[in-house]
């Protein structure tokens, strides 16, 4: 076909001045994509025409370097429109034809910017990437979407992926789904280059059909395997914590080495103990600092997916949430899944309060979600029994519950739908009671419960300094002779025992007699014969 004339262009082919903005369109795109996989400052590859011998004027759609009018040619290294883009470099700069990693190789876990594993913080979730690569379920994050958009009328979509703690980059796509089918429409747009998203007539039919078999709107549930692998990473069994480690969990209370020496061994195994002795030895106060002794922080899921049950792990009333600081700026970069809640290693005591049903996973046939009980949200820390024997139910019942998990370490769990699951028995169980052990338990029983330790009563030289130690927290001036007439006018002669609580207690007594009495707040032997009058009337 003959060249056109000077100056005009064929109509099947595009002009040289738009090739020349689809080429730098191309090469910015190419510069792009390269940045991204990690090929930024390599070079660019050869063109693939070029290396196989054929030139660029000799492409048949090319302008050729003799076309009238002198019309630009594409660089040769430069693709075109017709041209391929060049391949992607190697993002190590290897070798290509280098063997890669063997197939059954362990990927490695990637890599969080601004976070190293640590004693305080061993594991953090890695942020989700793709719903397929994470193994996410699409039919029940849909159905959360579509509840919480029918609960609050309407939602900016980067409102939904906070809603559902996913980033905005993976729910993306399921909106557009949802505009396509006609399940949303777009009331409006935003600054930020998105849209306010209501639901349609067909839309709220499926939300409504949705909300009949759960009420959940939460973030997205984390499967349940996730969740049995984050307890062994965390597991404070192994973390074996040593002496200067029980000193800075017991540095506000006042600890005879005897005892430290006896709690030490206990506390590092991971396993349980009992702690007995007679009441106000401080036995509570001892139960609720052993999680010190092990690293600070572990991360829990909001709730995990149980084949489409929803099963709630995180608890403000139980747990303690300190959450990484926060990126300044538009763009959060903390680079950890937000499903995961950070919190400080759980403590939970349960009294007389505690029930076979607290056990159990509860389930509220309403909305249909289910709570995990008291020994699942433990896990990874202490849970505290307090006032064993005294609760509703039976010990009985609470040993033949809990003699499996306490040796095998996992626990089998039954959901409203039928399905049993196992999870992690994974705490240090403290049993805390007045009473002896063997009078409550039999031998199988105390056989798995390895560390029997009595709180016992402390010696006179504690019992002072625990005076001095408690005139500073409640502020009164310590006086070392009111606190000698104490002692050898009320304990010594009648042989009364002395107790860890009973200081505290004496200079309560003291302190409100001279509030109320507008006298000013001191140690009188008069005003110690007051608060003994008062606490020992009936002892």
């Amino acid at each position: 076909m003959p060249n056109p004339p000077q100056g005009s262009t064929s109509p099947n082919r595009p002009s040289p001045s738009t090739l020349d903005a689809v080429d730098n369109q191309l090469d910015a795109l190419i510069n792009r994509i390269q940045s991204l996989s990690g090929a930024a400052g390599t070079s660019k590859a050869p063109n693939p025409q070029a290396s196989s011998g054929q030139a660029a004027s000799e492409h048949p759609s090319a302008p050729s370097a003799h076309q009238p009018g002198g019309a630009p040619v594409p660089s040769p290294t430069r693709p075109t429109r017709e041209q391929s883009p060049p391949p992607r470099p190697n993002p190590a700069g290897s070798n290509p034809q280098s063997r890669g990693p063997a197939p059954n190789a362990r990927p490695a876990a990637p890599a969080i910017p601004g976070y190293q594993p640590s004693r305080d913080e061993p594991w953090r979730p890695p942020e989700p990437t793709d719903i397929q690569k994470n193994r996410i379920s699409e039919t029940l994050l849909e159905a959360i979407m579509f509840r919480y958009l029918l609960n609050t009328g309407e939602a900016e979509g980067r409102r939904i992926a906070e809603q559902v703690q996913l980033p905005f980059r993976m729910i993306e796509p399921i909106l557009d789904r949802f505009k396509k089918d006609q399940h949303v429409a777009y009331k409006s747009s935003t600054a930020t280059n998105d849209y306010v998203y209501v639901l349609t007539e067909s839309g709220r039919a499926i939300a409504r059909n949705h909300l009949s078999d759960s009420t959940y709107y939460g973030s997205c549930p984390v499967r349940l395997n996730e969740y049995i692998e984050s307890i062994k990473r965390q597991s404070i069994e192994g973390q074996f914590p040593k002496r200067k480690d029980l000193l800075s969990a017991f540095s506000d209370l006042l600890i005879n080495p005897k005892m430290l020496e006896r709690l030490g061994p206990a506390i590092a195994s991971g396993r349980g103990m009992f702690l007995f002795g007679f009441p106000g030895n401080g036995k509570t106060s001892i139960a609720e600092r052993v999680t010190g002794a092990f690293g600070k922080y572990i991360w829990i899921p909001r709730s995990v997916d149980i084949d489409g049950d929803i099963l709630r792990v995180y608890d403000p009333m139980n747990h303690v949430a300190a959450m990484p600081e926060a990126s300044s700026g538009l763009l959060d970069s903390g680079c950890f899944d937000k499903r995961w809640v950070r919190i400080e290693r759980p403590t939970i005591i349960a009294g007389g309060e505690l029930t076979m049903e607290m056990l159990e996973v509860l389930n509220n046939s309403t909305s249909n979600i289910s709570e995990a009980p008291l020994q699942m949200k433990s896990n990874c820390g202490t849970l505290v029994i307090d006032d064993f024997g005294r609760q509703k139910m039976s010990v009985d019942q609470l040993l033949n519950r809990w003699i499996i998990p306490l040796e095998k370490r996992y626990d089998f769990l039954n959901m409203a739908s039928g399905k049993k699951i196992q999870v992690p028995f994974d705490q240090l169980v403290i049993f805390s009671t007045n009473l002896e052990p063997k009078d409550l338990v039999d031998d199988a029983f105390l056989r798995r419960i390895p560390y029997k330790i009595e709180v016992e009563n402390p010696p006179e030289s504690d019992f002072r300094k625990l005076f001095e130690i408690m005139c500073r927290v409640t502020k009164i001036p310590y006086n070392a002779d009111a606190v000698d007439y104490l002692i050898k006018t009320h304990y010594l002669p009648i042989n009364r025992p002395f107790r860890n609580c009973q200081p505290r207690d004496l200079l309560l007594q003291v302190r409100n007699y001279c509030l109320y009495n507008d006298l000013e707040v001191e140690l009188k032997n008069e005003y110690f014969d007051f608060a003994c009058d008062n606490y020992f009337s009936v002892m």
